[in-house]
């Protein structure tokens, strides 16, 4: 057995202002920072095999930040694979290493043209209705942007080929990514239709705990 668990980014200071984020690379605002935190104090007798994030900064702070807070003995490494970061990654040889890996594929849904607008000022210009339709449903793209379809496409090939496979090894994961991202991921791990998606919510700073027995996920829990 083994266990896979998900973990929302906390707040990011365009969370707090309210602005479309997407591929943006923002920061955590301070109560993101607390939201980690404590999702570190959650997970405190925790203790990964490999860590996975997106590539945006808020989903990897996120995981940094949680991970100090756990009882483990290994060392949280970021694996770089080119030139002297890739050598020096790997060089310390009398640690235990717990690799932290970031992947594009994990990133958030990407927004196009609404990225940086302040989503209600665009909710005024273009109407409540159609904001809505980009926002929540499955597979209608904002404007030169990515829909929840889009991001499922990019984000599961990537789960099947890597993740599974590594949980079927025997390895304890954690994924540090973002809404969309790990909607998608929560689709497809519980079958979830593309009709009930749109109202599913994953929220911020809060682990979600899934175990992995015979290929297959079960007993999920939330550690809210």
């Amino acid at each position: 057995m083994s266990y896979l668990v998900l973990l929302r980014h906390g707040q990011s200071i365009w969370n707090k202002e309210n602005l479309f984020t997407g591929w943006v690379d923002v920061p955590l605002s301070q109560e993101g920072i607390m939201e980690a935190m404590i999702a570190g104090e959650k997970l405190k007798k925790f203790c990964f095999d490999e860590v996975y994030t997106s590539v945006l900064i808020r989903s990897i702070q996120t995981a940094m930040i949680a991970l100090s807070k756990i009882d483990c003995k290994k060392m949280p490494i970021i694996q770089h694979e080119n030139d002297k970061m890739a050598q020096w990654a790997k060089i310390n040889n009398d640690l235990k290493i717990m690799p932290v890996f970031e992947y594009e594929e994990l990133n958030e849904r990407y927004y196009g043209d609404l990225q940086g607008k302040n989503k209600k000022e665009t909710a005024e210009k273009y109407g409540e209705e159609q904001v809505h339709k980009w926002r929540r449903s499955y597979d209608i793209k904002p404007p030169n942007g990515e829909s929840l379809k889009d991001n499922y496409e990019r984000t599961i090939p990537f789960f099947k080929n890597v993740i599974e496979n590594r949980l079927k090894d025997g390895k304890n994961i954690l994924i540090s990514a973002h809404g969309n991202s790990l909607r998608a991921i929560v689709k497809y791990i519980e079958n979830i239709s593309d009709e009930a998606i749109p109202t599913f919510e994953i929220p911020t700073g809060i682990p979600m705990v899934y175990d992995f027995i015979g290929g297959t996920f079960t007993n999920k829990k939330v550690l809210s």
